[in-house]
């Protein structure tokens, strides 16, 4: 049995999906309340509710599991302390439990982010979550995926594509020339899809990136086409005016419309090479320049 945390996100209930038609059986940990359990219902007979910030909502869930694919975590957060207590605790948690149950193959969804040279809280606590799981005894891969995209889901992708839209003239963070590499869903799960009973993947951290490198201004005109408003204009605005904006907006908001983290997302590189998963196991992502167009319109 696979247990999947966060499998009703936009990566997991692909992953869900995919391994149901494969008829596995699967156990999916998904939040109290959760929306979109309804994407996988019809996929996962075995479904759980339960915070993995809270040790005892985690009690058992791996009990039968031979492989744990650990993607829940939080992305965006206002109180900082949530990437502590779900991501790097709530890592913590799912992890003395797949010790407990003596599980095969413990395969942790980290981030790209984790190789900023200027960090971010979320990075920080992706980064602390790797260092659990090596530290853990347990046999791991760790993927670090870039920017998601698909027809439908993906937090960033999603927020992303809303700011290119709600401005009549797109305020730009900084020169535009950080380079990405956004990787299409589907190609993410083939490669954990790959990594399930995989021996050699065990002890080896991959890069699951897409397969061509492109600037975030290249990356953001390609949207606005796609988006049917390619005629938009785009003005640059300096990083640290950004910052000072920023730093403000901490001061005085609850909820501040720019942070720091969305600053270092923007400006920063996140273009991780892929060989390894390549020469390993074939992984083999598509080019947004040549794919992105086809997840639209999205759901």
């Amino acid at each position: 049995m696979i247990l999947i945390t966060g499998g009703s996100g936009a990566m997991g209930s692909v992953l869900v999906k995919h391994f149901a038609l494969a008829k596995h059986s699967i156990r999916v940990l998904c939040m109290p309340n959760d929306p979109t359990v309804e994407r996988i219902k019809e996929f996962s007979p075995d479904i759980r509710f339960g915070d993995i910030s809270n040790a005892i909502d985690c009690a058992g869930i791996c009990d039968g599991i031979a492989t744990v694919y650990h993607l829940a975590a939080i992305i965006i957060a206002n109180n900082k302390t949530l990437f502590d207590s779900i991501n790097v605790q709530g890592t913590h948690n799912i992890v003395t439990e797949a010790k407990r149950a003596s599980v095969g193959h413990f395969i942790y969804v980290s981030s790209a982010s984790v190789v900023y040279g200027k960090p971010t809280p979320y990075s920080l606590s992706k980064l602390s979550a790797e260092k659990i799981v090596k530290q853990s005894g347990l046999a791991f891969t760790i993927v670090r995926p870039t920017l998601v995209y698909g027809k439908q889901g993906g937090q960033e992708f999603d927020m992303y594509l809303e700011y290119l839209r709600k401005f009549p003239i797109v305020p730009f963070i900084g020169n535009g020339k950080s380079l990405k590499r956004p990787v299409y869903v589907e190609d993410i799960t083939k490669g954990l899809i790959a990594l399930c009973n995989n021996k050699s993947s065990v002890g080896k951290t991959y890069n699951f990136s897409g397969g061509e490198a492109i600037s975030i201004q290249a990356f953001s005109r390609l949207c606005l086409v796609c988006l049917g408003r390619a005629n938009k204009k785009i003005i640059h605005i300096p990083v640290w005016l950004c910052k000072t904006i920023a730093f403000f907006m901490a001061m005085t908001m609850k909820k501040p419309l720019l942070s720091w983290q969305t600053i270092a997302g923007i400006t920063q590189d996140a273009n991780l090479d892929p060989i390894e998963a390549k020469n390993d196991f074939g992984y083999s992502p598509v080019q947004v320049s040549e794919y992105l167009p086809k997840v639209f319109p999205r759901n």
